[in-house]
């Protein structure tokens, strides 16, 4: 009995112990924060280039002069973006169906080769289709 008790009152190895239990989960919050900090990363950026690429088109006078202003803008401003590759996007663009006096720019990005999926594989992550759209009023309508 008293090597029993003795045992139980050692303290010499707790903090290993409580090293290996906390450990896992220390890695999975290290792992989540970094994946999803580059996930919200591209999807700003996503975001951001479909914004700019609506304001852009106020600049065109028709829609065919609208959609190749934002085609140029897209394929000269994509590559600004370190997190975003310009042969993975997908740009839907030109006045909106239902309201002509809007022009929409709608972005689809596949972000499969984010360095985001192979991190944790008991990791929750999100889509690796992203999308992101702009409508913007045409300026004299």
């Amino acid at each position: 009995m008293s090597l029993l008790s003795a045992l139980v009152r050692n303290e010499r190895a707790s903090s290993a112990v409580e090293f290996a239990i906390l450990t896992p989960a220390f890695f999975l919050l290290l792992t989540g924060m970094m994946a999803y900090g580059i996930y919200f990363g591209a999807a700003i950026s996503l975001q951001q280039l479909a914004a700019d690429s609506a304001r852009i088109a106020i600049a065109g006078l028709s829609e065919a002069e609208r959609n190749r202003l934002v085609d140029a803008y897209i394929d000269r401003h994509a590559r600004g973006y370190p997190l975003i590759d310009r042969a993975r996007l997908r740009a839907t663009i030109g006045d909106h169906p239902d309201d002509p006096s809007q022009y929409s720019v709608q972005l689809r990005y596949d972000a499969s080769l984010l360095p985001i999926w192979n991190l944790y594989p008991p990791l929750p992550l999100p889509s690796q289709q992203m999308t992101a759209g702009a409508t913007i009023r045409q300026g004299g309508l």
